[in-house]
């Protein structure tokens, strides 16, 4: 395959392929903006998105925030929807894109289909497209991507949103390749924010730089023919050597990424590499309800680079505890839970720090992964060792919620209740009106409009 015939090829799958003719990939689409959903609503006081809105300023528009009072313009919207959705770090991770795609994709295309009036069928094949183009994409540029510091939610997630919202507003195959090309001159985000509120807006930016890459092809600007391939093209700038640019449309389709691997819906509104720690040390504490002063070490082993989104080792905030496998085992160690307080914007507990701070990290490259390890190659070993010489030790290599041990639907409801605890009535309904998202005629009446309705 040429390198500078890769845009051409991937718009013409963005274009041509039609995800609606396959069951599971609506199914799992269905599920994946249910679980989207939830995380925008979780987080819709954070304090963040009302500095993000002051910023912007005041602009009125057709384009909704869900949960939030109002509507904004659509590219507003994009930008404040996935700043919200990946702000709590309770959205959904998959692992061809090593980030969080339903935060980017999501939050562009229902500003655009609610602009546009699009249909509820045109609005997940869309979403289908954008996951497969974000997920190849990832699997294009290789691991020194990330592993070189770039943030894959916002250097991917701002091209997948702009072939999604190329594919919502039937584009043509050329005017896709210039929405794509524009997009990948937009890309960027650094992993040195991760525990800050830079990580969300990474999402936030990723997203409407997609969307607005589309409109300005529909404008009919255009850039490079060969934006993607080449050697001073988006593979070659971002995945160096490691690039194979032939993976971004080789396979497309077969089956969609959004079935297989699949979507990962979080349990935790934490990292998803502290995830495994989270279960181990959930499952000792079951075990044994330690007497958490009784705790000599706790040692975490992790295969070489499997903690690399973990930059956080002494935090002093629940926001910075997300990204800290040191918090996230001693939380879980010394309440049980993890919920959506123990990350909160606020100091952490004395308890909780002197805990930490007795957690080591270590690496082991002779552990043979499980078959079945989620993402491929990982695994965590807790073990936590008592004042009394005793010790007590849990391996995952799978975590709840991955896919291989995915939540149950039953689960996800009530991830999604809990989110919208306190809303009115109207957002009750929600999970019936995504499982019939295909015949929603109209996106603009699909989000309940809160504007003037106090939370209940």
């Amino acid at each position: 395959m040429s390198p500078e015939a890769i845009t051409r090829q991937l718009a013409e799958r963005v274009v041509g392929s039609d995800p609606l003719q396959d069951a599971p990939a609506c199914e799992a689409a269905r599920a994946g903006v249910l679980d989207w959903l939830a995380s925008v609503l979780a987080a819709r006081d954070d304090q963040g998105a009302e500095r993000i809105a002051a910023a912007l300023g005041q602009g009125a528009g057709r384009a909704s925030v869900p949960g939030r009072p109002g509507r904004l313009p659509a590219l507003d919207a994009a930008l404040v929807s996935g700043y919200l959705t990946h702000a709590l770090d309770y959205d959904d991770v998959h692992e061809s894109v090593r980030g969080h795609p339903s935060a980017v994709i999501l939050s562009a295309l229902l500003a655009e289909a609610e602009e546009r009036g699009a249909s509820g069928a045109d609005f997940l094949a869309a979403y289908v497209v954008g996951v497969e183009t974000m997920c190849r994409l990832g699997l294009a540029l290789g691991r020194s991507h990330y592993e070189a510091g770039w943030h894959s939610t916002a250097t991917l997630g701002a091209v997948a949103a702009a072939a999604a919202c190329a594919r919502l507003a039937g584009l043509s195959v050329q005017a896709t390749a210039q929405a794509i090309g524009l997009a990948a001159t937009q890309a960027g985000g650094i992993r040195a924010h991760f525990g800050t509120d830079v990580k969300p807006l990474h999402a936030g930016l990723a997203a409407r730089a997609g969307l607005l890459a589309m409109r300005l092809a529909e404008a009919g600007i255009a850039g490079a023919a060969e934006p993607l391939g080449g050697r001073l093209g988006y593979f070659a700038v971002f995945g160096g050597e490691d690039a194979r640019p032939e993976l971004a449309v080789e396979g497309w389709g077969e089956p969609w990424q959004i079935v297989r691997p699949g979507l990962w819906f979080k349990r935790y509104p934490c990292c998803s590499a502290s995830h495994h720690a989270a279960d181990a040390a959930l499952a000792i504490r079951a075990s044994r309800m330690p007497d958490i002063t009784a705790i000599e070490e706790v040692t975490v082993t992790f295969p070489p680079g499997g903690d690399a989104a973990l930059i956080v080792r002494e935090p002093t905030t629940g926001v910075e505890g997300r990204f800290s496998v040191e918090y996230v085992v001693a939380a879980a160690l010394a309440d049980g839970e993890l919920g959506i307080g123990t990350f909160a914007d606020k100091p952490l507990r004395p308890e909780l720090v002197a805990l930490a701070a007795k957690v080591r990290r270590r690496y082991d490259s002779s552990v043979v992964p499980a078959p079945d390890a989620m993402p491929k190659g990982r695994f965590t070993i807790v073990t936590v060792s008592f004042a009394d010489g005793s010790t007590l030790t849990q391996r995952v290599d799978c975590p709840r919620g991955a896919p291989g041990r995915p939540l149950s639907p039953e689960e996800r409801a009530a991830k999604y209740a809990d989110a919208a605890r306190g809303l009115p009535a109207a957002w009750q309904d929600m999970p019936g009106k995504i499982a019939r998202l295909e015949q929603q005629a109209d996106m603009h009446s699909f989000i309940p409009d809160i504007q003037n309705i106090q939370e209940v």
